[in-house]
């Protein structure tokens, strides 16, 4: 079948944008030619800094033909009730129409609209520009006189089928076969055919197409420049990837800079390399290696240099063509600008450390958080407080935990952080170990703001960092608490303050640590300490306990638990302790995957099935004690017998977290249960005996409630 090949040819594309594009270029077309009745095979989609390309696959000559049948109006009906049929169904008159025989409803008249397929290039013609006029850039511009828009300005269309144009015009520019290569090595123009000769003539013109090539390239000539200098490459696949889209032809060279900017932090050095010139940063391994055998310390690192996080002063770039000089001039003109920039640096780096944290701490007065939630002065004043309490559930020491938080959020007003916000909480960090700050302290102002992502680490109890666990609990609810006050909760379509990870930070921090943390209580101390007026303040904490089972819910479904039964054990009164929540969930699933659990469910629905249609029927609740006089079929003894040992049972293990020992004290309703429904009839005509039966059932209801609540899961 023939294949579809398209490039759409512009100026510099911005990495940041190059991959969604091809990915959505693809999903377009594909879509497009599909919606037409083109099922196409295999399409690949790529992207250079100049270009977009789009291949498909076995794609069908033509279209299927199509048939359908309209009903039209009855036989003898209004003139324009039939113009009208005879319009929408495309005839010329009505004896192009056949007549349908109805007993019931009379003749009316029915057309048969046949529709021939079309060929491929005729549809590729209409979707394609199509496609290119909706593709969502998240920014476009016009230029010259044209309406149209684009991420950059188009200059050339390739489409081809099967090794022919197919014509069309978009923005003034005419499909053809006609495409360049590099900007540099390959500019002149050169006709295309299929596929592989499109990738084989751009790889002569000095193009690779293929960003994965791309990036291998630049990799594996990164670490053996680096090896051959005995240095070790400092791993960014962010960068790596920023690189390939900005390179058709990718090589890579190495600079130099003072090595007096190494007394610079090693993260200020190898964020600046990377956000301002794209460069990698090479760590030097023997220099590593000899000073840790010296027992030193890398330079502000607060870190032994067994780290290995010395830098070396050299760099790595990567060029987009191959210089006549061997890239002299370009790697003379890179040190030049990176010398300018890690000049800067220094100066905030020396110029912050003649300031004490505490005094950067003040200045956070003139800083506005948020206009409704005061200033950072105000939050931090917050965030200390919750912290010492915090402290004692996350085994911390209260007052270093307040220390911590007074001192967490200075660095904000530095210098560095101000160059890169990145950097926030690891320059406080290196500030305070320069101050001579507890280590736990000054660690715990780096990690305060962890997680910051699902893929980022937490600060661990069995590492040290108890006191960076309570400020980063204490941060991260009075966020959720003061934007929750201020109803700038998330929506479905946004969340500009970023609550749902701040949520699931908080739950991640909990459950990696296994922390005994009464949520709810720490909510409403903090709700306690905000400024802003709340009308209900047990309300937004109860909202806000219901919005962290949520997360749990989508955090615990990732790695396969049921949302039914969060919901069930979030049901009980007093459900705030997430990793009790998670071990009572995880016992639940377990005993409902028993034979035991599964029969249990069924009896237990059964009960409450029962409770619900009686009391209706009778306006009135059945909750509440049995009289025990009033119990005669040997099944019913049996049962309250059951009932009244789970109750104590479930109760002991559950007040030890022995949740498997609760499940397995469950298990002894499950025979007494069944046997009751097979003997005993609960609406006899004796009134006070079928009232009594039916306060029976609910207490089948209440003994289970000490686990979770039955009639939230699904079965």
């Amino acid at each position: 079948m023939p294949e579809l090949l398209l490039e759409l040819f512009s100026e510099e594309i911005p990495a940041r944008m190059q991959r969604r594009a091809a990915e959505d270029l693809k999903r377009l077309v594909t879509g497009g030619l599909a919606a037409q009745g083109l099922a196409a095979g295999e399409a690949q989609a790529f992207a250079t800094p100049r270009r977009l390309a789009l291949v498909v696959n076995d794609v069908p000559a033509r279209s299927p033909g199509s048939a359908e049948e309209r009903k039209g109006p009855r036989v003898g009906a209004p003139e324009a009730a039939i113009q009208g049929f005879l319009k929408a169904a495309g005839l010329g008159s009505i004896g192009d129409a056949s007549v349908v025989s109805d007993a019931k409803k009379g003749d009316y008249y029915l057309a048969r609209i046949e529709r021939p397929g079309r060929g491929a290039g005729e549809i590729v013609a209409e979707v394609v520009p199509d496609v290119m006029r909706r593709l969502p850039w998240p920014k476009s511009m016009r230029w010259g006189w044209q309406t149209f828009t684009w991420v950059r300005p188009l200059h050339g269309i390739v489409c081809l089928l099967d090794g022919e144009v197919v014509p069309f015009e978009v923005a003034g520019i005419e499909s053809g076969n006609i495409t360049r290569g590099h900007r540099f090595h390959g500019n002149a123009p050169f006709a295309v055919g299929g596929f592989a000769r499109y990738v084989k003539k751009l790889r002569a013109s000095k193009v690779l197409l293929d960003p994965a090539e791309r990036i291998e390239i630049i990799e594996a000539r990164a670490r053996e420049l680096a090896g051959k200098h005995k240095l070790q490459l400092v791993e960014d696949a962010g960068l790596l990837a920023e690189n390939a889209g900005l390179t058709e032809w990718p090589v890579v060279m190495m600079g130099h800079f003072d090595e007096a900017f190494l007394q610079v932090p090693p993260e200020v050095i190898i964020t600046s390399l990377r956000t301002h010139q794209k460069c990698f940063a090479l760590r030097d391994v023997r220099r590593t290696a000899s000073k840790a055998r010296a027992g030193e310390r890398v330079a502000g690192a607060g870190s032994t240099v067994g780290e290995q996080r010395q830098l070396a002063n050299r760099f790595l770039l990567v060029a987009n063509l191959e210089a006549e000089d061997g890239g002299a001039a370009i790697v003379a003109g890179n040190e030049k600008v990176i010398r300018a920039r890690l000049s800067d640096a220094r100066f905030f780096w020396e110029q912050d450390l003649k300031k004490p944290l505490d005094e950067m701490a003040t200045a956070l007065r003139g800083v506005t958080f948020h206009e409704k939630l005061g200033t950072q002065w105000e939050r931090v004043e917050r965030i200390a407080e919750l912290s010492h309490r915090i402290a004692g559930a996350v085994d911390a020491v209260p007052e270093d935990a307040r220390r911590a938080a007074q001192l967490a959020k200075a660095d904000l007003v530095s210098g560095m952080v101000g160059e890169f916000p990145e950097l926030q909480g690891l320059m406080g960090r290196y500030y305070a170990e320069s101050a001579g700050t507890k280590p736990e302290i000054a660690r715990a102002i780096e990690l305060h703001y962890k997680p910051k992502g699902p893929t980022d680490t937490v600060p661990k109890e069995e590492e040290g960092d108890s006191v960076a666990i309570a400020v980063a609990l204490a941060d991260k609810l009075d966020t959720l608490v003061g934007f929750w006050a201020i109803d700038e909760k998330p929506t479905g379509s946004g969340d500009p303050y970023q609550l749902r990870r701040a949520a699931l930070g908080v739950i991640r921090i909990v459950l990696e640590n296994d922390l005994r943390l009464p949520l709810g209580k720490f909510l409403r101390q903090c709700l306690a300490l905000q400024t802003t007026t709340v009308k209900s303040p047990l309300g937004l904490a109860d909202g806000l306990l219901d919005f962290f089972a949520d997360r749990l819910k989508v955090h615990l479904r990732e790695q396969g638990a049921r949302h039914d039964l969060i919901d069930a054990v979030f049901a009980l009164p007093g459900q705030d302790d997430l990793a009790l929540v998670v071990k009572r969930v995880e016992a639940l699933g377990a005993f409902l995957e028993t034979d035991d659990g599964a029969s249990l469910l069924i009896g237990v629905k059964r009960a409450a099935s029962i409770l619900a249609i009686e009391e209706k029927k009778d306006r009135t609740s059945y909750d509440g004690d049995y009289d025990l006089r009033l119990l005669e079929a040997p099944e019913e003894l049996a049962l309250a017998a059951a009932i009244e040992s789970v109750k104590q049972d479930t109760a002991a293990a559950i007040a030890v977290e022995n949740f498997k020992g609760a499940m397995r004290a469950l298990a002894e309703l499950r025979r007494p249960v069944d046997a009751f429904f097979d003997k005993v009839t609960v609406n006899v005509e004796d009134q006070r005996l079928r009232q009594n039966r039916l306060r029976l059932l609910s207490q089948i209801r209440t003994a289970t409630m000490t686990v979770a609540d039955f009639s939230r899961i699904a079965g």
